[in-house]
């Protein structure tokens, strides 16, 4: 185990009937430090994976490690370990003050250190006004930061969050994801976080782990995620896709040349389709796709039937019917166009072969 890796999943499966693997096969390093989130739909595995990391289920086989040593049968308590829950976890009966001296308490360490360590909690959370007030007299983002507080005051070595922003709005949740990240920043301990919101992962997280089927489909930064996928499941999971039917004409050297349906081909970076003859998805980001200039030359130039205009203030987002596809989805800037298509209306567009990857379609399509 490398010295700048603080968890690590080997072989891990977990099923509960002995027949289905929830998780399958699991390797899973956790850099010491990191933010990493487990990100998929659900069933895909990832809250399992953080109920066996935290202690509250037990992998049927493989083994975990946490700071080199195996932790498989080991409480919950004696971990070392912050968990966050959705539903905040607070205890109803205490005050803010009394939730967080109890892991303190417990531990038992001395007064002195546990009012420090409290303050410390709190003035982090910017709470320090509320410690007298019980759970109930706070709003959702008040107690899910005094919850997120409880979790770091006793310094664990590593903080679990499981969807801990689901219960709050869309304006509160985008200001706790930075205000989390900034914590997250500040103190350098190891955050593994569970969500099923793409945007969120992309936002908070130094690495991301997709998962589908108990497995990890690819883990790496937000950005290699987006640009790069391993295959269509990342693809249309992170963020929104575009992907058109087609055959392999060749591949060779990083370029993927993909006939579509009406005879047409594009020049496509490589992914993970198959050799010549072989099924394949065309796919590009709706931000990447262009009107074609009258004097374009783009090597990727497609007709395009405009089918609807959505006016969303700083951009426009056009549906079109493109090659066979009718959910086709243009994105772009209202400052970078004169005059926007209208429904009905026909126009080229241009698909950089820079920005068009060409895939497998998914397992079963």
């Amino acid at each position: 185990m490398r010295d700048d890796v603080l968890v690590s999943f080997s072989h891990v499966q977990k099923t509960y009937d002995g027949e289905t693997l929830i998780v399958k096969d699991l390797d899973l390093d956790i850099r010491r430090g990191e933010f990493l989130t487990l990100l998929g739909p659900s069933g895909s595995g990832k809250t399992t994976c953080l109920m066996m990391l935290a202690g509250f289920e037990t992998p049927t086989s493989g083994e975990i490690r946490l700071g080199g040593r195996i932790i498989n049968r080991q409480p919950p308590h004696k971990r070392n370990i912050g968990m966050v829950f959705q539903n905040y976890a607070l205890f109803p009966h205490m005050t803010v003050l009394e939730n967080l001296r109890f892991p303190l308490s417990v531990r038992k360490m001395p007064a002195a250190e546990i009012d420090a360590k409290v303050k410390r909690a709190l003035d982090m959370v910017q709470l320090g006004s509320f410690a007298n007030r019980y759970p109930q007299q706070l709003s959702g983002g008040q107690q899910q930061r005094i919850a997120l507080a409880r979790a770091l005051v006793f310094e664990p070595q590593l903080v679990l969050m499981d969807e801990p922003l689901g219960a709050l709005d869309k304006q509160l949740r985008e200001h706790m994801q930075l205000e989390i990240k900034h914590i997250h920043e500040s103190l350098g301990v190891t955050f593994v976080f569970v969500t099923h919101d793409q945007g969120e992962a992309l936002t908070m997280s130094d690495r991301i782990a997709v998962f589908n089927h108990g497995v990890i489909q690819q883990i790496d930064t937000p950005s290699a995620l987006y640009e790069n996928p391993t295959n269509a499941f990342v693809a249309n999971f992170i963020g929104e896709n575009n992907a058109l039917d087609g055959k392999v004409v060749s591949s060779r050297d990083g370029v993927t040349h993909v006939a579509l349906p009406d005879g047409t081909q594009l020049r496509a970076r490589t992914g993970d389709a198959g050799g010549a003859g072989s099924t394949a998805l065309v796919s590009i980001r709706p931000e990447r796709v262009s009107l074609a200039r009258p004097d374009s030359t783009a090597e990727n130039r497609l007709r395009a039937t405009v089918l609807e205009q959505i006016y969303l203030g700083d951009h426009i987002r056009l549906r079109m019917q493109v090659a066979g596809c009718n959910n086709f989805t243009m994105k772009t800037p209202i400052s970078r166009i004169s005059r926007c298509p209208n429904a009905g209306e026909s126009v080229d567009i241009d698909l950089s072969p820079d920005h068009l990857l060409a895939l497998a379609p998914p397992q079963g399509a």
